[in-house]
């Protein structure tokens, strides 16, 4: 349906794999993977990103996963991964270049809650480049960061949410600068950025979803997962001024997973792996 879920949907398989090496459909899933990582498939898709009249697609939402997917690969200490990875590796480094050159010339970072994200894709692509320890990656990302957030102060999370969010720009930020900022830096930038989350009352409702078959409308139930994920590595990072923000992370998590079940496919094919990665947080 769209490139970036089929991504992610790879994602999933790779870390249910790593996980759960003996979950009952692991074999199916091994040969999916290695059908579909193949060297000869990743040669097609380099092919059609490196084509001039492709050379946006999927920016930044797609190359984020696709970083993932790759970090993923690399974490995971077993053949069979390495045999993906190298598979992998043209398209990985190819899309890791493209962002290096992208970032330079974007002026202004994209604010909002859906696949153009900023804040996102900087994100994965920077955890990327930590576990494959890309220096030139690292400092471009950190570079356009700071240049993007590092001013930024009281961000209206009461605009939030739009009516087809999947993500929180304002909770995407947060993701990405404790990720780039050292300790005592970020926790002084986040008392201007939003200081409400220190305190231990804070609170924030659930994203209500109006209608499950409404492809547009059930990005909600990803954003109470993204929420979800945000606040949990937060909380963990950051126990002692943050911790409290554990079980609001609990609730968007219990209000979005049950909907995993018997969901349509609008949501279908792609909540499962925000649910991986949220209850990976």
């Amino acid at each position: 349906f769209d490139w970036h879920s089929a991504v992610h949907g790879h994602w999933s398989m790779v870390r249910l794999l790593k996980t759960h090496p003996n979950v009952a459909e692991a074999d199916l899933l091994k040969r999916m993977l290695k059908e579909n990582i193949s060297a000869e498939n990743i040669a097609t898709e380099v092919a059609y990103f490196d084509d001039k009249n492709n050379r946006n697609f999927e920016r930044t939402y797609g190359w984020g996963w696709l970083l993932k997917l790759a970090e993923e690969l690399q974490s995971w200490d077993d053949p069979f991964a390495k045999e993906l990875e190298s598979n992998l590796a043209p398209l990985t480094d190819l899309l890791a270049a493209k962002l290096v050159g992208y970032l330079p010339k974007l002026k202004y970072p994209v604010r909002v809650g859906t696949h153009t994200n900023t804040a996102f894709g900087l994100s994965f692509a920077w955890d990327y480049a930590v576990t494959a320890k890309d220096k030139e990656l690292m400092n471009a990302i950190k570079d356009r960061a700071l240049h993007f957030y590092a001013s930024d102060a009281n961000c209206p999370l009461d605009w939030e949410p739009s009516g087809a969010d999947f993500l929180s720009p304002c909770f995407e930020e947060i993701d990405l600068m404790r990720r780039i900022m050292e300790k005592e830096e970020f926790l002084s930038w986040m008392q201007g950025f939003m200081p409400e989350l220190s305190q231990n009352e804070f609170n924030l409702a659930v994203a209500l979803v109006g209608d499950r078959e409404d492809g547009q409308l059930v990005h909600l139930d990803g954003l109470n997962f993204s929420r979800a994920w945000v606040l949990f590595g937060l909380a963990k990072q950051y126990p002692n001024t943050y911790g409290h923000l554990q079980p609001l992370a609990t609730k968007h998590l219990q209000q979005a997973f049950p909907n995993l079940f018997g969901d349509s496919y609008e949501g279908g094919h792609w909540l499962g792996s925000f649910a991986i990665y949220a209850l990976g947080e």
